[in-house]
Order: C-alpha cells, then structure tokens, then sequence
C-alpha cells in the first residue's frame, strides 16, 4: 500500500497566508515563508501554495515569493493560481516548484491540460477542482468559487484524468473551514473511478477526520490548512495517530 500522504495549504492573498470558510470571511494567519519551513520540519510530506485571487484579479502568481518559500523546503512543493499557459507553469518550475495546480484556466480551457501534461509531464500537473454540492449536483466553480460553471464534479475529474492530469486535488466548498470532515462519500466515489490519486481538501477538523478520509474517503492524501495554521493539530502526533489507527504514512 503506498504510504498515505498529509499536506499543509497555504492560502495566500496580498502576500500574506490567509485561511477562510466556505471560500469567504479571509483572515490572515501568519508568514508563508515561515509556516513553510516549519510544516517541512515537522514532518509534512508536501506543500501546496495557492494564490487564491490572481486568476480573479487578472494577475499572475507571486513567483518571487514561491522562490523565498521554495529556499527553505525540502518537500515536493505545489503552487497555483493565475496559472494559464505554458510560460507561467515554466516560471513556478525554474522558481522551485515541483508540480503545479490549475484550476479555473483549465476549466475555460481544457487543453491547457493536455499542453502541460504533454510539455512537462502528467507528474507536474494537479487539477484543482472547488465544487458545490446543491440538490445532490456537484457543480465546479471558477474564480475561487466565486463563479460556478456547467460542469459536473465527476465528470470533469474524468476528462482531467483522460487529458493527462497526474493528481486531482478535489475541495468540497460545502465543507471548507467548517471543521467537520471530509467529503468521504464523493471522495470514495472518485477514488473508485479514477486511477489517479486524488488529494482531498475541505473539512479537517481533528484527527479522526483525518483517519475517516483515508478509510472512508480512500483518499491518497489530506490537504488541510487552519488546523495546522492555528497550531489545533501538530503533524508529527497526526501521523502518530494514524500509524496506532493502522494507517500507512511516512
């Protein structure tokens, strides 16, 4: 079984990491350069940097901080937002970044997919899915959940995959920053029609959500960011927990 893997998100707006609940109510918590190298000490098996308003603000990610942070990790480091071809993904590679994750360029164009996979490698690329659950319809939305479309969760999880997509990275809006689990169900539901892993975000609240996502989930990894941030769990006693909970982590 391939070790189960626990990542820290930093949320970055105006420079800063920010952490919010259902995608509104941003507040500032703290350096992203520091809580980096601090989540690659305690134990963290990767980093994922999103910059949640460049593609709303029309802008480009911030690639001289995604340089400071990457300087002090020695973890695989995913960073997105604002990126929308080729150039901007070469820029966060030679920056220091070791995949990338697009979400709302994709989604308004699906062959950005196919480019990067094709260019750089199906490994380099995550596809970043926020989707709302409404009347049992998972809808995507773009502009960090700010617009939603016409596609449909599990639908665009396939065609992501089948473009060349190496990871989903899937965020169920309905539970982000609530604390109260993980979307297990539509987790569980990806994980069996997809092949590749899928990296589960929203909703981690305490160390047994962390446990469900894994079992119920059967989630490859858990992204979470307040928990961490607000110091409510420690990584090296969350992968504590999990080993006694006969889960493999590294």
């Amino acid at each position: 079984m391939l070790a189960k893997r626990i990542i820290p998100c930093l949320d970055i707006k105006d420079g800063q990491t920010v952490k919010g609940v259902n995608f509104v109510n941003i507040k500032n918590v703290g350096d992203p350069v520091e809580l980096g190298a601090l989540y690659a000490e305690q134990g963290a098996d990767e980093l994922v940097f999103l910059d949640i308003t460049a593609t709303h603000e029309g802008r480009k990610t911030f690639v001289d901080l995604v340089k400071r942070i990457a300087r002090g990790l020695n973890i695989p480091f995913t960073v997105g937002g604002g990126i929308s071809e080729l150039k901007d993904a070469d820029a966060l590679l030679n920056a220091g970044a070791d995949k990338i994750s697009i979400n709302s360029s994709a989604v308004r164009n699906p062959q950005l997919i196919d480019d990067l996979a094709r260019n750089f490698g199906s490994q380099f690329v995550v596809l970043a899915i926020d989707a709302r659950s409404d009347n049992n319809r998972w809808t995507v939305t773009v502009n960090g959940g700010r617009i939603e479309t016409d596609k449909e969760l599990f639908a665009w999880a396939k065609e992501g995959e089948s473009r060349g997509a190496g990871e989903i990275l899937f965020t169920s809006m309905n539970h982000d920053g609530t604390k109260n689990g993980f979307a297990n169900p539509e987790l569980s539901q990806l994980a069996g029609m997809l092949t590749i892993p899928i990296i589960a975000s929203g909703g981690a609240g305490n160390m047994d959500h962390f446990v469900e996502v894994f079992t119920e989930g059967k989630a490859d990894a858990a992204l979470a960011a307040s928990v961490f941030h607000y110091k409510e769990i420690a990584i090296p006693e969350l992968k504590n927990y999990l080993r006694e909970k006969g889960i493999v982590v590294r």
